[in-house]
């Protein structure tokens, strides 16, 4: 929503002056000819009449039919801050429209002692303009694959959670302790794993699935990275812990081993930090 507001505020002029030549250009019969109106350009989501006294005189008109159930109810409330320009053209602030749940702005034409509106959804208004690359048939197979993947990964990450807790319940239930650190790194290392990639599918379901993002946000995808990667760097951190613990109490001479690898996992961390740096001073604000 805040994305499609910041994209229509930007363009508003161009969008304004395009939706007064589209009302200029349409049949003056409007509800005569709502239904091809309404097949013609498809983010006119709907369309009524209302009297000089702001009482509904027309049903409300859908691409898929009609409702006449609010006909003689008062739209005064809807009236209360209109101001009409010279020709007779209102155009409403961007609303959530309280029937399809989308960003709308609604155009109110005033002739023939009628008012005609025309609500208008914004976010098919803006791809019809080429203002923002939106496709709802694309859209939903991107939800869909996104969801069933990130849905996969919660059960992956399920399943090393609760084998890391299976283990770490055998281990406190047998009586056999000769390999205890192993097993018990081995128990937190699954469930840090399973923690990382809950949270990575979590990223996922949210930005893709929930959440619909109308251009290519760099600062989401590294924000989502950045996480997945401080939980990896954990669970190595913990598996160099462990086999530093190993190597000192059964082998010291394989020591140069472990040191590499607590050098390769600090390498990392300061490639993490360097990493967040990079992407705070090249990220630009959001708008407000």
């Amino acid at each position: 929503m805040k994305e499609v507001i910041n994209i229509y505020k930007k363009q508003k002029i161009n969008v304004d002056s395009f939706l007064k030549r589209l009302i200029d250009s349409l049949p003056k019969e409007y509800m005569t000819e709502a239904p091809s109106i309404l097949k013609q350009y498809g983010y006119i989501q709907l369309m009524y009449g209302v009297d000089c006294e702001y009482k509904q005189i027309t049903p409300i008109m859908f691409k898929k039919g009609e409702d006449p159930s609010n006909i003689g109810s008062d739209k005064t409330h809807y009236f209360v801050k209109l101001h009409l320009d010279e020709d007779g053209i209102y155009i409403s602030n961007t609303y959530i429209h309280y029937k399809t749940g989308k960003a709308s702005i609604s155009v109110v034409h005033f002739i023939n002692s009628t008012y005609y509106i025309f609500d208008i959804n914004l976010i098919l208004l803006l791809e019809e303009l080429k203002l923002i690359e939106y496709n709802s048939f694309h859209d939903k197979i991107k939800r869909a694959i996104y969801f069933f993947g990130s849905t996969s990964l919660a059960l992956v990450s399920i399943a090393l959670i609760a084998y890391g807790v299976f283990v770490f319940f055998l281990l406190m239930t047998s009586l056999e302790t000769s390999d205890f650190l192993h097993d018990i790194f081995r128990s937190i290392i699954s469930i840090t794993l399973g923690l990382a990639i809950y949270d990575l599918a979590k990223q996922i379901f949210e930005h893709e699935v929930m959440y619909q993002s109308f251009h290519r946000s760099e600062d989401k995808q590294y924000k989502v990275l950045g996480k997945f990667l401080i939980s990896i760097i954990i669970a190595l951190s913990i598996e160099t812990l462990m086999v530093v613990f190993k190597i000192a109490l059964e082998d010291t001479s394989k020591m140069i081993s472990a040191f590499y690898l607590l050098i390769g996992t600090t390498i990392m961390l300061i490639g993490l930090g360097y990493f967040y740096k990079t992407i705070q001073e090249s990220t630009p604000k959001d708008e407000c």
